[in-house]
């Protein structure tokens, strides 16, 4: 089974940064297909960065600019840096691995609040 151990999270001022961390078990080969999602309070799960299987990325609108994801094969680990917050980016991020057959793992989440 795939497990992913993430880190990172925390509280964080207004226009602060972190830098969120997804170790994956060696039973994946690539960092393609992770990801990171978040669910804020009383909010739905939704799509933050992704790095596609073609190795391309995508971000949600509202962290353009602002969020870089990023990965490193050897370790099989993705980051997700994360500037210039907002109090609207506090939610419980996931990681995410995507495998070929598009089967969905899940991280256990880590808590990120931006509060001053």
């Amino acid at each position: 089974q795939v497990q992913l151990v993430e880190s990172g999270g925390g509280l964080v001022q207004p226009g602060g940064s972190l830098r969120l961390s997804c170790a994956a078990s060696k039973s994946i080969f690539s960092i393609n297909g992770m990801g990171w999602y978040r669910q804020a309070p009383g909010k739905q799960r939704e799509l933050v960065a992704r790095i596609t299987r073609d190795g391309s990325t995508n971000y949600a609108d509202s962290v353009k600019g602002r969020f870089t994801i990023s990965g490193d094969n050897a370790k099989n680990t993705v980051y997700l840096q994360m500037n210039s917050l907002k109090p609207e980016d506090t939610a419980v991020y996931y990681c995410n691995y995507r495998n070929s057959k598009r089967y969905d793992y899940w991280g256990q989440g880590t808590q990120v609040t931006v509060s001053s």
